[in-house]
């Protein structure tokens, strides 16, 4: 049976008899608004992991948009009954309190791999993504974590800081899941209009263009990506 859980405290005394056990217990780390590609995620981690726990949480801190976190779309009755379809031990779906409390002062800061790209257009997101991680690492004293290679950027970031600070967690990386036309399965796309939704797969395709010219030893294989 699949139980929702908003307390740390509650949350860990559960793991502990989990682990007394001998279980190995994994998290799956969502924002909700979840879709196959989630899905995909907690069944890998069920395959893998005697327990498994998925958090639900719209973290603040990797927003540098007010207006963003506020649209986020937020579906938790939703997200539960796909979780319990899948068979996840415990949604953990804490509040911005639980995670935040008062006088909360630490943020993780990840250099080099969280600086560029992403991390540029969108300064402060990633520290916002570490701090909230390093919580969720902690609160769920999980022992293999499951994230998306879709958001192949923050996965390089969570595999960075398990590193840096000796985090007793293996991070897995899996398999994008996309929709039939190629566009990469987010929470967001249901943001896009019906002009944009038709324009996105033009993205996937432009970058197995430039992967094939690239392996076929083509030059200029980012012009092909723009072809």
């Amino acid at each position: 049976m699949t139980v929702i859980i908003r307390n740390v405290v509650e949350l860990r005394a559960l793991v502990r008899e989990w682990k007394a056990a001998g279980e190995v217990v994994g998290v799956v780390p969502t924002m909700g608004a979840l879709h196959d590609g989630h899905l995909s995620l907690a069944r890998a981690a069920k395959a893998e992991c005697e327990r498994v726990i998925v958090t639900i949480f719209v973290n603040p801190k990797q927003f540098n948009n007010p207006d963003d976190l506020k649209k986020y779309p937020r579906t938790e009755q939703a997200d539960a009954g796909l979780l319990r379809t899948v068979g996840v031990d415990v949604i953990f779906a804490p509040l911005p309190d639980e995670v935040y409390p008062s006088g909360f002062a630490t943020v993780v800061s990840v250099s080099g791999v969280a600086e560029p790209l992403e991390g540029a257009l969108r300064p402060g997101h990633f520290d916002g993504v570490a701090t909230v991680v390093s919580k969720l690492f902690g609160m769920t004293m999980a022992d293999r974590a499951y994230f998306g290679q879709k958001d192949w950027q923050q996965l390089q970031v969570v595999k960075r800081l398990v590193r840096d600070l000796n985090i007793p967690v293996w991070v897995v990386g899996c398999e994008t899941i996309r929709e039939a036309d190629g566009l990469a399965m987010s929470s967001r796309n249901a943001r896009l209009d019906a002009a944009a939704r038709a324009k996105a797969p033009a993205l996937y395709a432009a970058m197995m263009r430039a992967a094939q010219a690239v392996r076929g030893g083509q030059a200029g294989a980012l012009e092909a990506c723009a072809a």
